[in-house]
């Protein structure tokens, strides 16, 4: 089930006040947010594949081990963040390809929006989109599946919002180097899937060859899992969990810049 391409038409407004090639406007930017999230409304399938679908791999996961719940509280919290985190890469990388091989993206660039305005926009509507997913997917595993964490699932939320926040951020930015939808699909196993590897879901990080572990300390997703690890064994905010959270954020904040600074007008 693939999402369907974003509409061309903008409502940004060609006589925009500009504050230079480089700036964030905060009107630009949220025209943006509000031009994708009117068409997102009239895209059920992207909306679903968003919102629904982690909330149905919970579902599946708590089933499959029926009969060991303890098995589903060990990897539960770490699959609550590790869920959105792919469907937001998937759905944002091929979304925002698609303005661009449609020429959307290059009739808004030629008026005053700047690509940190295109940017944050994007990551704007998405990351409300990301809100509901997570509180949806955190309340489903934690009070109607049973999770059971030590910590807050406050806490646990924060994570899981994050994590989506960083996948749409990817996103973004793998976007700029597809030239087709394929291509961009294709960039989930060059860079989700080492990153779920190393993360520490399957093993202890600490049990791997150290050349692995080496890597794993500069993967984004290993301090998102560490951080829902330590939620769920903790009752309170721990020095490791403020780290590991602070880690996810400035990475999706590092990877938006990047996202902006590589964003292209149109596909070669």
């Amino acid at each position: 089930m693939s999402p369907s391409p974003l509409s061309p038409v903008s409502t940004i407004s060609p006589t925009a006040p500009t504050t230079g090639p480089g700036a964030l406007n905060a009107s630009r930017t949220a025209a943006t947010a509000a031009r994708v999230l009117r068409q997102l409304r009239h895209d059920p399938r992207t909306i679903a594949l968003m919102i629904l679908i982690p909330c149905l791999m919970l579902i599946l996961l708590r089933y499959v081990f029926d009969a060991s719940p303890r098995t589903f509280d060990n990897i539960g919290a770490s699959l609550l963040g590790v869920f959105p985190l792919i469907t937001m890469f998937l759905v944002t990388s091929i979304a925002t390809l698609r303005e661009r091989t449609s020429g959307t993206l290059e009739r808004l660039l030629a008026m005053p929006l700047g690509k940190a305005d295109l940017i944050a926009g994007y990551a704007l509507a998405f990351g409300t989109l990301a809100v509901v997913q997570s509180a949806l997917a955190t309340g489903l595993a934690v009070w109607l599946l049973g999770l059971d964490v030590t910590g807050s699932p406050w806490l646990l939320l924060l994570v899981a919002l994050l994590d989506a926040l960083l996948g749409t951020a990817l996103g973004l930015f793998v976007s700029a180097f597809a030239a087709s939808e394929f291509q961009a699909v294709q960039f989930m196993p060059a860079v989700i899937f080492p990153q779920l590897l190393l993360c520490g879901l399957f093993t202890p990080r600490s049990h791997m060859h150290p050349a692995l572990e080496a890597v794993s300390d500069a993967l984004p997703m290993s301090y998102a899992v560490d951080g829902m690890n330590e939620v769920l064994h903790h009752p309170d905010m721990t020095a490791t969990f403020l780290r590991d959270v602070l880690i996810v954020a400035g990475c999706a904040l590092l990877v938006l810049g990047l996202g902006a600074a590589t964003l292209r007008r149109r596909t070669a």
